[in-house]
């Protein structure tokens, strides 16, 4: 072979690993970029960049809209209910707010519509022949679970898995809340005995809960052999980051800051704070669309910072707040909806216990619903801002629905006493005067010390 021959294919060979070189030089640029896009939390990330991030866990062909405007319309009638006898009732918020003794009369006329999903379930699985004890046998207990029963109105816990810390609070609030609900029931007649398994997680494919008759705090609309249950953060929500309490302590804050702070005192901005990496390609969306207006407040937070961090009562001192789904449902919508504002969202993927009541048109709209990718939101707040009145009725709207109606103490013991007579109308088990010997009373329960709470088992209990 000629050396002029034997130098070209060097060369060739040479210009080959240069080009290879290059490309694979470019992918990894490329898939540094949309990973950095993804997991960073600040705002350092180009718009175009933001367009070609992956929608990941947000993705969805479809969003969930309810239309409650019966129930919302009923709530404005002055007819009271009659309760079988000459004394009649109507439910007011300052008397009966915190109320978990009202009889099932009593919380079908205070809160039409909010049992929608607990009839759902229900109806789901009856024709599939009800929910059998060996189902829940089948059902892997992972971080984040529990598995309890109800017998003669006491609360017994059969299991409990918790990675961390973070996991025990949130299994024992909802726990908590439910022995809540349990203790005012004598005056209610029999509780139903039975026995269930739910999870704390933010989706239910993180437990592989999909198709199973599990209780979650959300679900997407596919997801219907899922019962809905009140998110932990309504007994209380207690972190190292978020250290928020006992949601109705926030709105006893929340309502004696507007004394102060009407709403034609509060500011004309929409406000937002979040962590971008929960659903980066979502809440850059937000981020870019209200950067340079005159209207948007909307900034990350880094949270080992607190960077950009505002009190969730100082949300309140804003006319507009937007809401963003993260990874999956996101738990702060109940205080959004605390405040007499405009809960601004985009069309939601994920379905919590009381959505049901979201109205975003008509006489009893009470929040303003926007695309996911927030494209009108530009439109949408300047409509807003040129109909003062038109805005204000909205915010008084998302008051009366939710802050003084669906989401008090009264109304959340309401619903687990329907989602405990609707799950026993399908639960098929034999029911024993021995049923709950499998379990350890609540109140046992709560003096474990947390490593024994965050793996525990009844059937271990000689090791606890």
């Amino acid at each position: 072979m000629s050396r002029v021959r034997l130098a070209a294919i060097r060369n060739g060979r040479f210009k080959n690993g240069v080009c290879l070189s290059c490309i694979a030089g470019l992918l990894f640029s490329l898939v540094f970029l949309l990973w950095f896009g993804m997991n960073s939390d600040r705002d350092n990330v180009h718009p175009l960049l933001t367009q070609v991030i992956p929608a990941g866990h947000c993705t969805c062909q479809t969003s969930t809209t309810f239309n409650c405007s019966e129930s919302l319309a009923a709530l404005r009638s002055s007819q009271p209910t009659t309760l079988g006898s000459s004394t009649d009732w109507k439910f007011e918020f300052d008397r009966d707010k915190a109320n978990v003794n009202l009889s099932p009369l009593q919380c079908k006329a205070a809160f039409p519509g909010l049992f929608e999903d607990p009839y759902r379930a229900a109806a789901f699985w009856e024709p599939r022949l009800g929910i059998h004890t060996e189902q829940l046998d089948r059902i892997e207990l992972k971080n984040g679970m529990a598995r309890a029963i109800i017998h003669h109105g006491e609360l017994y816990i059969v299991a409990a898995r918790a990675a961390q810390e973070d996991h025990r609070k949130k299994i024992l609030a909802v726990l908590s809340s439910m022995h809540h609900a349990l203790s005012a029931t004598a005056v209610n007649g029999t509780l139903p005995s039975i026995e269930f398994i739910f999870s704390i997680e933010d989706r239910v494919d993180d437990v592989s809960g999909v198709g199973h008759p599990l209780w979650a705090l959300a679900r997407k609309a596919s997801e219907q052999s899922i019962w809905l249950i009140p998110d932990f953060g309504f007994w209380a929500w207690d972190n190292a980051a978020n250290a928020i309490g006992p949601y109705n302590q926030v709105v006893d804050r929340i309502q004696r800051q507007e004394v102060t702070v009407p709403w034609s005192s509060k500011l004309d901005k929409l406000v937002w704070r979040g962590k971008l990496s929960f659903a980066p390609k979502l809440r850059r969306n937000l981020l870019d669309i209200a950067r340079g207006t005159t209207w948007g407040d909307v900034k990350e937070i880094v949270w080992s910072e607190k960077q950009n961090f505002i009190s969730m009562d100082d949300h309140c001192k804003y006319k507009f707040i937007a809401h963003v789904e993260g990874r999956a449902y996101s738990s702060s919508l109940k205080y959004r909806q605390a405040c007499r504002s405009v809960v601004v969202a985009h069309k939601l993927q994920f379905i919590q216990h009381h959505h049901y009541l979201l109205q975003s048109t008509g006489p009893y709209q009470n929040f303003v619903e926007v695309e996911r990718d927030f494209s009108d939101l530009p439109e949408k707040m300047e409509h807003l801002l040129a109909n003062e009145d038109f805005a204000e009725r909205i915010a008084n709207n998302n008051v009366k629905t939710f802050r003084e109606r669906y989401l008090t103490k009264a109304a959340e013991a309401c619903y687990w006493r329907e989602l405990w007579a609707s799950w026993a109308g399908v639960f098929n088990a034999v029911i024993t005067d021995n049923f709950a010997d499998r379990g350890l009373r609540f109140e046992s329960f709560l003096l474990l010390e947390s490593q024994k709470m965050m793996a525990y088992s009844h059937s271990n209990a000689h090791d606890v």
